[in-house]
């Protein structure tokens, strides 16, 4: 058995990146190597707790990025607590097993309350006059403190938007390195976002990108000297898993537009602009990079017909899927939408209604990812003339989501040590099995 499991999620990272990334072909030269596949959706916070529950999202309940609470009539984007990761975690079968297995949840997402021993990732604290302070969510709490006297506070404005870069996950290597030096828990699972920045914003063929292997590069050789000297004298186990791959892409669909011209789509004026109005919608949209849920009032039989004759051979749309096609993907889960969209690997959808960008609802120009009703990653980008975020979807030049059916869609998994990959290719869900594996379980 392994002392020590060190579970790195790197999204982007693709098997040709590693010419680039020479820390990184170091530490896997000895080990497996698999091709990994993301079951869909392939984003974040379903693939994160495909990862950790070995489960679909049919059975953890996790079906995108955001939630919409239909009994509140209330979207929910990215500030879900662990509670609604509906199936047992990693850490949570370590202590059943052993409750000697300690476990750190760095950084992924949905890990607010979670039960590892250890757990640091971000919560702003949102103030009554709309500003932000920096913070981390922490278990236990005081370990913030800690972590901010020992290296600032967290670069919450590098983690995401137009600054966001190497500092974000800078920070959160140092602060993993922290962690391990004082507690050495035997399973430490970290989430390192750079690889995903640019490759969306400008595209993963870019210069940015390549850029951003190289800064990911440099980062790591922190990450490794750390763990290293915090575990000196201990067997420790490397896995590498990419969450999922950026793909090129060169349109972008606007499933609520549409719905708003089918007359589905209700809006209200806030008096900052329209927002969408829920309760008066017979069906909406909550957009999330290649795909969308698309949720009809009352589940009523014909509106989830009309819609999906609205989506049916619409060019940039690879599937519509309802009843059968949700189960074919396990995402029959009462919190999809009755109507899935999904993109073509070319296709990305973004959550805009409005027709007149003066109807823009003023959260639309800021960085707020609590506000819109769906994943925006025009957030990356910045407008000098009006000093904001611009309202031009055509911006985004890469994206990921759909399901992943080509070679040029898929991940990687890799191994610091050789005969831990019963054989490729992986899929997400096999995550689990492998690190309980290491432990005997």
């Amino acid at each position: 058995m392994t002392d020590v499991v060190i579970l790195l999620s790197v999204p982007g990272l693709r098997e040709k990146d590693l010419d680039a990334i020479a820390n990184l072909r170091m530490l896997v030269g000895q080990g497996d190597r698999a091709s990994l596949v993301p079951s869909f959706p392939c984003v974040t916070c379903p693939v994160q707790a495909n990862m950790t529950t070995g489960e679909l999202p049919k059975e953890h309940g996790v079906v995108a990025n955001g939630f919409y609470w239909r009994d509140q009539n209330k979207v929910e984007m990215w500030t879900a607590w662990n509670e609604q990761v509906r199936a047992p975690q990693i850490w949570d079968v370590l202590h059943k097993h052993d409750n000697a297995i300690r476990s750190a949840v760095w950084f992924p997402l949905l890990s607010k309350g979670a039960g590892a021993d250890w757990i640091c990732t971000p919560a702003p604290i949102h103030n009554p006059a709309g500003s932000e302070s920096l913070w981390c969510y922490t278990k236990p709490p005081e370990m913030y403190g800690e972590l901010r006297d020992a290296l600032g506070h967290f670069p919450l404005q590098h983690f995401w938007g137009p600054l966001a870069n190497i500092k974000s996950t800078g920070w959160i290597i140092d602060s993993a390195v922290h962690a391990a030096t004082r507690h050495r828990p035997e399973f430490f699972y970290i989430y390192l976002p750079h690889l995903d920045y640019a490759a969306q914003k400008h595209g993963p063929e870019s210069d940015g990108a390549r850029q951003a292997l190289i800064d990911f590069d440099e980062a790591l050789a922190r990450l490794i000297e750390g763990i290293d000297a915090a575990y000196a004298g201990r067997r420790v186990l490397w896995l590498v898993a990419s969450e999922y791959a950026i793909v090129p892409v060169d349109h972008v669909l606007y499933p609520n537009r549409l719905l708003r011209d089918a007359g589905l789509l209700a809006v209200s004026d806030s008096g900052q602009g329209e927002v969408l109005d829920f309760a008066n919608s017979d069906a909406w949209a909550l957009a999330d990079h290649q795909f969308s849920h698309v949720f009809a009032r009352d589940r009523n039989p014909s509106i989830i017909q009309r819609v999906s004759e609205i989506f049916n051979n619409l060019d940039g749309v690879d599937e519509v899927l309802t009843h059968e096609g949700l189960a074919r993907y396990g995402l029959d889960h009462e919190r999809s939408g009755e109507v899935v969209v999904v993109s073509s690997p070319n296709s990305w959808q973004a959550y805009y209604y409005w027709r007149d960008d003066a109807q823009a609802p003023s959260f639309a120009r800021t960085v707020d990812i609590h506000r819109k009703p769906g994943y925006d990653p025009v957030e990356m980008h910045f407008d000098p003339r009006t000093k904001s975020i611009p309202l031009d979807a055509q911006l985004v030049r890469g994206s990921h989501g759909a399901p992943a059916k080509d070679d040029h869609q898929r991940g990687i998994l890799l191994t610091s040590e050789p005969g831990v990959l019963e054989g490729p290719p992986m899929a997400d869900t096999d995550i689990f099995e492998l690190v309980l594996r290491q432990f005997g379980i």
